[in-house]
């Protein structure tokens, strides 16, 4: 389900001004500005489950923000400076001694949120509430901001699914993918997130992302017990300064998904989140 629409009118009016691509050379490195931190695991049907966050061995819920500032991509006379290129992947670190525990956990398929949408997974493949994403796509040569939602679905084999959707200027719908993989020191997982090309319109450049702004982490309650998704480190395995926390944001090249018709850029940025407390 990746696709984006709108009327003929403003369709006729892209092709006349369709802008010339710009070369990797004339295409900056963009900017990016992270943050991430533990946060009490959100309930369903709101608010947040006694006892999690950022303490030591417990359940917490990882709330994360990037904005994303660039330009060079799809010049045109109207826009000469162009804007940020599109996203192909994202991968964030989690630090070492994070637990992630995916069994026993509702999952939904790539292809039910391709083929329906959201409402047709079990409620219990929700990974988070519903978060936001603030896009960026190209309309007669002028890059317009669009505002879609975002929200994370546990999939098969322990990833994550992101779906996200958008409704003006265009219609978009697009499905990522996810998956984790043991990372080096001092990190403990990766996760892995693939984005796909998706058209403005048919055949304009490619719909880019200005911010992300999303709290991802889930629980189930059984015989009692509360099981969460992820929990954090134990006592005395956060270091001197906070936990490290890491995410590689890449700007064009491919993947599964397809060509982006530019080179691969990739950002990087580190932080470090507080020691908790208790």
């Amino acid at each position: 389900m990746r696709r984006a629409s709108t009327c003929l009118a403003v369709l006729g009016l892209f092709v006349l001004s369709l802008p010339a691509a710009a070369s990797a050379e004339e295409i900056p490195t963009p900017t990016l500005k992270f943050k991430a931190k533990a946060v009490p695991i959100p309930k369903p049907g709101g608010g947040t489950y006694k006892g999690t966050g950022n303490f030591y061995g417990k359940g917490a819920a990882v709330e994360a923000d990037y904005i994303i500032t660039g330009s060079g991509y799809a010049p045109s006379p109207t826009n000469p400076s162009g804007g940020i290129p599109p996203i192909s992947a994202v991968n964030f670190y989690l630090p070492k001694g994070t637990k992630l525990h995916p069994q026993g956990f509702t999952t939904c398929t790539e292809a039910t949120l391709q083929a329906t949408g959201p409402s047709a997974c079990p409620k219990g493949s929700i990974a988070s509430p519903v978060g936001s994403v603030l896009g960026e796509v190209v309309i007669g040569g002028e890059h317009v901001p669009e505002k879609t939602t975002l929200q994370a679905f546990f999939g098969p084999g322990g990833g994550l699914l992101f779906f996200t959707q958008g409704s003006t200027p265009v219609s978009l719908e697009i499905v990522s993918s996810g998956r984790y993989v043991k990372a080096a020191a001092p990190y403990g997982q990766e996760l892995k997130t693939l984005v796909p090309p998706v058209p403005s319109l048919p055949g304009a450049p490619l719909a880019s992302v200005k911010e992300i702004h999303i709290r991802a982490g889930a629980a189930i309650k059984k015989g009692g017990k509360l099981i969460s998704y992820g929990t954090i480190p134990k006592k005395g395995e956060c270091p001197k300064g906070g936990f490290p926390v890491k995410t590689e944001v890449t700007f064009g090249g491919s993947n599964s998904f397809g060509d982006f018709g530019i080179p691969a850029k990739t950002v990087t940025a580190t932080i470090k989140t507080p020691c908790p407390k208790h």
